[in-house]
C-alpha cells in the first residue's frame, strides 16, 4: 500500500529497487493512512545489523498501533516483548507478530539424517557475501521451474522469505544451535511429504567463507544434503557486506567459494548467477562470459537475463 521513509517520501520504489512495483514513499504512516485509506498491517521491512529496532521506527509502530494496525517484524528484538507495545497492542486490540520467534524447545527437532529419504532434487542458492540476492534468485528459480512444468517448492531460512509467503522454512539465524540444521532438514522433508515436487530450492544465508555467520551456509548443506548448489555472485563487490568502511572485509575469490561449498557439502556447484550491482548494461554480457570461462559452468544474471539456463541444467539433473 505504500513505503514509510522520510528522506525518500514522494518517490516510488521502483526508483531505488530494480524490479519493484511502483509503490509511493510516504514520510509518515499517518501519510499512508490519509493517502491509501484502510490498511491492516505495518511491517518493519528491515534487517538490520544485529536484528535491533532502530529508535527513531517506535514513533511509527505506536502510531500505526493507534491507527488499528497490527504490526510484523523480522527483527531480532521481538516487539512483542516491548512493555510499551505490548500494552498498546491489548489497549487497541491489535498483534504483534514477530516473524523471527522460533518454536519452543521441546517442539524442535534435532538432525534426524532425512535426507535420504527425500525424492526430490534439493538445490540450496548459497552466495560469497551477505545481502547479494541468493532469496531472489531462488524465488526465481522457484517461479521459473514451475513455468516449465517442473514442480518445485521454495523453503525459506531468513524472516523476509517467509514473510513473503513462503509455505516452508524456518528464520535460521534465531535458531539455537543444536536445533538449527534438525529443524531446517524438518521442513525440507515437509515440503517433499506434502507436495511431492521434483525440485526443493533452499534459501541461502550469508556465505560458507563469511566470518561474521558462522551458521548459515553451512547448516543449509548440512540439512539439504543437497545434489547441487546455485552460487550467487557480485563481480563488482570488492568488500563484504558486513561492517562498512571500518572492517573492509574483503570478498572471497569465487573458485575459492566453490571449493569450500564442494569440500564440506560433499557437492558441485551446477550453476552461476550474478548480482549486477555497479554494472552497465553493457557489461553484464562481458562478466556471464567471462565466469562461464573462469568456472565452465552455466551463468546468468537473474534481474537481466532470467534464470532458465540454469533451470534447464536443474532439468537435465532430474
Amino acid at each position: 500500500m505504500g513505503v514509510v521513509d522520510s528522506k525518500y517520501s514522494g518517490r516510488t520504489a521502483d526508483e531505488f529497487i530494480p524490479g519493484a512495483k511502483r509503490v509511493k514513499i510516504y514520510s509518515s504512516v499517518g501519510e499512508v493512512l490519509r493517502d491509501v485509506g484502510d490498511v491492516d498491517f505495518l511491517v518493519i521491512g528491515v534487517a538490520t545489523i544485529g536484528g535491533r529496532l532502530p529508535k527513531e521506527f517506535r514513533p511509527a509502530i505506536v502510531e500505526a498501533i493507534k491507527n488499528g494496525l497490527s504490526i510484523i517484524s523480522g527483527l531480532h528484538q521481538f516487539l512483542s516483548d516491548d512493555d510499551e507495545f505490548r500494552k498498546l497492542a491489548e489497549e487497541y486490540g491489535v498483534e504483534i507478530l514477530d516473524i523471527r520467534k522460533g518454536r519452543k524447545i521441546d517442539e524442535m527437532y534435532m538432525f534426524r539424517n532425512l535426507a535420504p529419504k527425500i525424492g526430490a532434487l534439493r538445490i540450496p542458492v548459497l552466495g560469497t557475501d551477505s545481502c547479494i540476492g541468493k532469496r531472489t534468485t531462488a524465488w526465481m528459480l522457484y517461479d521459473t521451474l514451475n513455468s516449465m512444468g517442473i514442480k518445485a517448492e521454495f523453503v525459506a531460512t531468513g524472516q523476509t522469505g517467509l514473510l513473503q509467503g513462503a509455505d516452508y522454512g524456518v528464520p535460521l539465524d534465531s535458531i539455537k544451535g543444536d536445533y538449527m540444521v534438525g529443524e531446517l532438514e524438518a521442513e525440507i522433508y515437509r515440503a517433499w511429504v506434502e507436495k511431492k515436487p521434483h525440485v526443493i530450492i533452499i534459501e541461502g544465508q550469508g556465505s560458507i567463507s563469511h566470518p561474521a555467520y558462522v551458521c548459515g551456509s553451512r547448516a543449509i548443506l548440512s540439512a539439504s544434503q543437497p545434489q547441487g548448489v546455485i552460487l550467487q555472485h557480485a563481480p563488482k563487490r570488492k568488500y563484504r557486506n558486513f561492517g562498512g568502511e571500518e572492517l573492509k572485509i574483503p570478498i572471497t575469490p569465487i573458485e575459492k567459494e566453490i571449493q569450500l561449498i564442494e569440500l564440506f557439502g560433499k557437492t558441485k556447484v551446477i550453476g552461476i548467477t550474478l548480482n549486477t550491482e555497479n554494472m552497465r548494461d553493457e557489461e553484464i554480457p562481458l562478466y556471464i562470459k567471462e565466469y562461464e570461462e573462469r568456472c565452465h559452468l552455466p551463468v546468468e544474471a537473474p534481474l537481466k537475463t532470467g534464470v532458465r539456463k540454469i533451470c534447464e541444467r536443474i532439468v537435465e539433473m532430474l
